[in-house]
């Protein structure tokens, strides 16, 4: 039941019937109630001061007493200037709460056989070197708005594009072949995408080398860049690839195979999955059809070297090459063939790129592009933008290895947790294994809340010892609440006392009816954060759910408390406060101790 809905046809009616008058249900504006004053629902009056020819006043008290005589669920109101604040009855409110103990699932919707498809892409590494911290961001907003969408009925597809080609993983293989010395992963001990790593970064340190060589000889730095030999052997490496060269093709699948062996382990101590994965290899072919097909069809432009381009300043843009003049694909072209080859694979209603705001320019082009060679879905595409990630000691280089590695982080988060755990004495009497897993669980609680708690436009900064704190806007302070209402619930189970289904008429307090109307505020949570593309709506909520619920449980007791009927409400609220936690979390992909 939507009291906001019942209002609405209320106020439509109550114009009609006081002053004679139609009223389109635009004008009808249903806000919440400030703190600062009474009530509940606030119906924003002036839009009928003409219709009833009075004053802002003289008409909210007209409205009121309409509203208040003909609707059950209103049991009061006052006016404040125009303002129409209406006081919802606890009936309503408990009536509500009961609606939301009996649907474990509530605030979300079904996913039915109608519904939209909707395919997040996120991830898209390189298989030159390790995900690291921005890398994590990209992969928990992926996620978590990936559940968020299902949390409001759409069917999703989560897909992750590799870059497995091209001239940076090139570098990596060529440093490999000069200094590896037959080096793998097994023989050093090292993760797969650990070692490649280190390849890229050896790489960069010997152009480095070598374009100072030649600066040294009078060269300008720029024909320095372009003529140091590593950087044209990495060329010819690339055009071998390209032409199928089988010792190259080889070399890059062994390669390969150990960045992907790496990049699941990540993958999987993140909690992160995908339904289906590209490979560049596999769909640059098919850009670079599009591309030609595009010269042919006078939509792109040819040059006298045969680069390929696309002339976007009639838009506003500029040239854009989608073909170098040795016939090699750029990432535009890439991409132009991986968004061709999902649309043949999945019905898809609805496509989200989740891309660095560095690349926002790039996805302009590419739903342009897409729109000239006639899809129609080209100008729907939808790129969620976010800002990057800092440390305290400012922005990350992969080139140089000051990356803030993502094995590394997830370790070093574990270290705190058990480190702040054992300060606190809150896991004595736990075995080793189930303080090893709540450790685990505490430190990836608090990487993932603290990194989608930000607005995921905003570039943000994060510091591992602020996030790790059971106190404040955190993950494990949320965490403990929802292991402190778990034990309340148990203690209730083992002294017998039944958790009621429902709750018949209650004289609420002030807190356990506010708790209520948080509760009941989770559905449109749930959508805001879908219609907003931000986990941070639901993050935000749930850590005021959760202080509000701790404001309740140091107020008032809940196991001691006399009245049989008063404890038995209390319990069933703690456990759907308890629920909405852990469902809301579930959204952020963050885990919840049933002990800790």
């Amino acid at each position: 039941m939507d009291i906001e809905l019942i209002l609405k046809d209320k106020v439509i009616e109550a114009v009609k019937t006081l002053w004679e008058q139609e009223v389109d249900e635009k004008l009808v504006q249903i806000q919440m109630t400030r703190r600062e004053f009474e009530g509940d629902k606030t119906v924003v009056v002036f839009p009928f001061t003409k219709m009833s020819k009075k004053g802002p006043e003289a008409t909210g008290e007209e409205l009121g007493r309409f509203l208040t005589d003909n609707i059950s669920e209103v049991s009061g109101f006052n006016v404040v200037k125009g303002f129409l604040n209406l006081t919802i009855s606890d009936g309503f409110w408990l009536n509500s709460f009961n609606q939301a103990a009996a649907n474990a699932q509530f605030g979300f919707q079904p996913v039915t056989d109608q519904s939209e498809l909707v395919m997040i892409e996120y991830s898209s590494p390189n298989t030159n070197k390790p995900l690291h911290l921005g890398h994590i961001r990209n992969n928990l907003l992926g996620y978590s708005l990936s559940e968020i969408m299902k949390a409001n009925g759409y069917k999703v597809v989560k897909t992750n594009i590799v870059n497995d080609r091209g001239i940076h993983i090139c570098k990596s293989m060529l440093a490999w072949q000069k200094m590896g010395n037959g080096e793998t992963p097994q023989s050093s001990g090292k993760k797969g995408d650990h070692l490649v790593g280190e390849y890229y970064v050896k790489f960069d340190k010997l152009y480095k080398k070598e374009v100072g060589e030649l600066v040294a000889t009078g060269m300008s730095e720029e024909e320095a860049k372009e003529k140091a030999p590593s950087i044209n052997e990495a060329r010819e490496m690339l055009r071998k690839w390209e032409a199928g060269d089988e010792e190259v093709r080889s070399l890059w699948r062994t390669m390969n195979g150990w960045v992907y062996e790496g990049f699941n382990e990540t993958y999987k101590l993140l909690g992160v999955d995908f339904d289906k994965i590209y490979y560049e290899s596999e769909t640059y072919t098919k850009g670079r059809d599009e591309a030609l097909r595009g010269v042919k069809e006078g939509i792109f432009e040819q040059m006298d070297d045969t680069s390929v381009w696309a002339d976007l300043t009639a838009e506003g843009l500029d040239r854009k090459i989608l073909l170098r003049s040795d016939g090699t694909s750029v990432y535009m072209t890439q991409d132009i063939g991986t968004a061709q080859l999902r649309f043949r694979d999945y019905p898809i209603d609805h496509m989200i790129y989740v891309v660095g705001n560095e690349q926002n320019y790039h996805f302009q082009v590419l739903s342009l592009l897409l729109d000239k060679l006639g899809y129609k879905w080209g100008k729907d595409l939808y790129h969620f933008s976010y800002g990057m990630v800092e440390l305290p000691n400012g922005r990350m280089k992969s080139r140089e290895g000051t990356v803030v590695d993502a094995d590394d982080l997830v370790a070093g988060m574990i270290d705190v947790a058990r480190q702040v755990s054992a300060e606190l004495g809150k896991l004595e009497g736990y075995s080793t294994e189930e303080k090893e897993n709540i450790y685990r669980i505490v430190a990836l609680g608090a990487l993932k809340y603290f990194i989608l708690k930000v607005d995921p436009k905003k570039t943000m900064l994060f510091n591992p010892e602020e996030s790790i704190d059971f106190n404040g806007n955190t993950g494990p302070f949320i965490q403990y609440t929802y292991a402190r209402i778990q034990s309340v619930l148990r203690k209730a189970e083992a002294s017998g006392v039944v958790i009621p289904a429902a709750v018949g008429d209650a004289e609420l307090n002030e807190k356990e009816r506010s708790l209520i109307k948080s509760i009941m505020l989770f559905p449109s949570v749930v959508k805001d954060a879908a219609s907003n593309h931000s986990p941070a709506v639901v993050a935000n909520y749930i850590y005021d759910l959760v202080k509000e619920f701790n404001q309740f449980y140091h107020d008032y007791s809940i196991m001691n408390e006399p009245n049989e009927m008063s404890r038995g409400f209390r319990l069933a609220l703690a456990k759907v406060v308890g629920n909405t936690v852990k469902n809301g979390l579930s959204l952020l992909g963050v885990e919840v101790p049933e002990r800790m």
